[in-house]
């Protein structure tokens, strides 16, 4: 998975096996900074009430696709690995999108500074 920032915009790039897992079609996710309420390297809460449809769950493994609950429709593409990056969403069709990525922290802070408009060198 690779994440760029163009344009005011994230961009989140799938490899062919993500996008198996995930059961999507998209290979690139798109979501303008200004769209963007919160960034988190928190451990995302996730329950038994989800429903997924379509994706991949095995317990411990992976967690990926898109998933609907309480709080609307998520896209996951998390692992074993605990580097969290969780993107709060409005005005998109998913509300939170949730993935686990080398760097994470560093992600987070880049996106951040690109939301507040402070310069962040990496």
């Amino acid at each position: 998975m690779k994440l760029n920032l163009m344009d005011d915009t994230l961009q989140i790039e799938l490899d062919f096996w993500e996008q198996f897992w995930a059961f999507s079609f998209e290979k690139v996710l798109t979501t303008p900074l200004s769209h963007i309420v919160n960034v988190s390297t928190e451990e995302p809460k996730s329950n038994w009430a989800e429903i997924r449809a379509p994706g991949t769950f095995l317990p411990g493994v992976i967690k990926a696709g898109t998933y609907y609950n309480t709080g609307g429709k998520e896209f996951w593409y998390v692992t074993r690995d605990k580097d969290y990056l969780t993107l709060e969403l409005r005005d998109e069709p998913f509300k939170r999108i949730i993935l686990t990525i080398d760097n994470a922290l560093d992600w987070a802070n880049r996106i951040q500074g690109e939301i507040e408009g402070t310069d962040v060198t990496y």
